[in-house]
This record gives C-alpha cells, structure tokens and sequence, in this order.
C-alpha cells in the first residue's frame, strides 16, 4: 500500500507547489501590468481627476468650457471634450453661445439652485 501512497502524495504535493508557484508569479505579473497601463495613461488619468475636481467646486456646480481650457492646458477642444465626459460632465450650450459643462451627478444641486433662483 505505501508503494501507491508515497508516489500520489509526492505528485499532490508537486502540482500544489508548482500551482502556487504559477498563481504567485501570475499574481505578480499582474500587479506589473497594471502599473505599466497607469504610467501609460497617467496623463489622461490625471487630467479626468482635474476636470472632476473643477466641476465638484463647492459653490460653481457649473463651469465654463474656456475656463476648464485655461485650468487644463495642453489638449484640444475636441480632445477635452471627450476628457469631460469620461469624466461624468454633461454639455450645455447658453443663449449667448459659449459652452459650459456640469457633472450629471450634481444635476439635481444645479435643478434645485435654479428652482431657488440662484
């Protein structure tokens, strides 16, 4: 009986430590990747998290598309544009013309201002 015993347990306990082996060094890799895609993409990253930061102002729920411009210099129109919206902003366009932006998260704020006439 230990002529079976012995050889199962030593091929259990050999695909156990080489299935660690791989879940840890996967595991790793991983973590590695991802890190690479953040550096990668940092810069579209950081500019969302800038345009949120505007558009959360305390007291402006609404901001201008030339102000946002100004605050988050270096991309085209276009470009932050799409910046904005992944950002969660929606687009609206005033009587005069000009083009403002507000997070959909905050439209009840912005619905319950204008009720109030603010």
């Amino acid at each position: 009986m230990t002529e079976i015993l012995i050889p199962t347990l030593a091929a259990l306990i050999g695909t156990a430590f080489g299935g660690l082996i791989t879940y840890f060094t996967q595991r790793q890799q991983l973590k590695h990747d991802l890190e690479i895609l953040k550096q990668t993409y940092k810069t579209d990253f950081m500019a969302e998290e800038t345009a949120k930061h505007f558009l959360n102002h305390r007291t402006h729920i609404e901001r201008s598309f030339d102000v946002l411009q100004k605050h988050l210099g270096g991309f085209e129109d276009n470009e932050l544009r799409k910046i904005l919206v992944r950002a969660g902003a929606i687009r609206e366009f005033r009587e005069d013309g000009s083009e403002w932006w507000k997070l959909l998260s905050r439209m009840d704020e912005y619905i319950e201002r204008k009720k109030n006439g603010k």
